[in-house]
């Protein structure tokens, strides 16, 4: 008997949670998980000709990504590390590995250091001599180029969860093979499966990934350099 729900004992909320899970999203979440995402997917598309609030694409693509991110840090937060790891990896796959991360961080820096060089020019032929102007100005673009900052790590982020979870789980809606480890959501097997489902790369790729590059796409992420009189 489970020691949750013996006699004279209320099940636990976590219990009671299984219990009522609707059937229709226990036999098929990944397709409600793919309907959810491409529903939000339109009122972003939406946002663009009805013109709703300037930070409504935050709250859009939170939504957008909801279950499948909620469910993928679930796992990801009781998966220990070697569970992802590839198995029998080659010293060539590594070393590969590590040098193609050398150069795309070379080519970031590459980028960075042309355009501090050009933002450096630009603020100060807007700014001048002035030396007040010229740190209030570079404040503002600084503060202009903090949600692009934040919005590219967002969607490395994003990349890597998939790329864990491909490792983890593959790409199956109820996975046969699975390295989700089995304390997780023990004796709960209806919230298990509909999570581990929801846990899915391509649906955290297009509802948190796709939706974030949409929006950049259709012009809610701007930066505006206005020059100082």
């Amino acid at each position: 008997m489970n020691q949750e729900n013996l006699p004279g004992q209320r099940p636990s909320r976590s219990s009671a949670l299984d219990a009522h899970l609707p059937d229709w999203l226990v036999r098929r979440p990944l397709l409600w998980g793919w309907l959810w995402g491409i529903s939000w997917t339109a009122l972003i598309v939406a946002d663009e000709y009805i013109d709703f609030a300037g930070w409504a694409w935050f709250i859009l693509v939170a939504c957008a990504a909801l279950p499948s991110l909620g469910s993928t840090l679930a796992i990801l937060h009781v998966t220990p590390r070697d569970q992802v790891k590839v198995p029998r990896e080659s010293v060539l796959a590594l070393f590969f590995v590590r040098f193609l991360a050398l150069v795309a961080a070379f080519v970031v820096w590459s980028v960075s250091v042309v355009i501090s060089a050009s933002i450096s020019t630009t603020v100060q032929t807007l700014a001048g001599d002035s030396e007040r102007e010229v740190t209030a100005l570079g404040f503002k673009l600084m503060a202009a180029l903090i949600p692009l900052v934040v919005w590219v790590l967002w969607l490395a982020f994003i990349g890597r969860c998939a790329w864990f979870l491909r490792r983890l789980r593959g790409w199956r809606q109820f996975p046969t093979a699975s390295r989700v480890p089995q304390s997780f959501l023990r004796g709960q097997p209806r919230l298990r499966k509909t999570v581990v489902a929801l846990a899915h790369p391509g649906l955290l790729l297009l509802s948190a990934m796709a939706t974030s590059l949409l929006s950049l796409f259709l012009g809610t992420v701007e930066l505006t350099l206005i020059a100082l009189p």
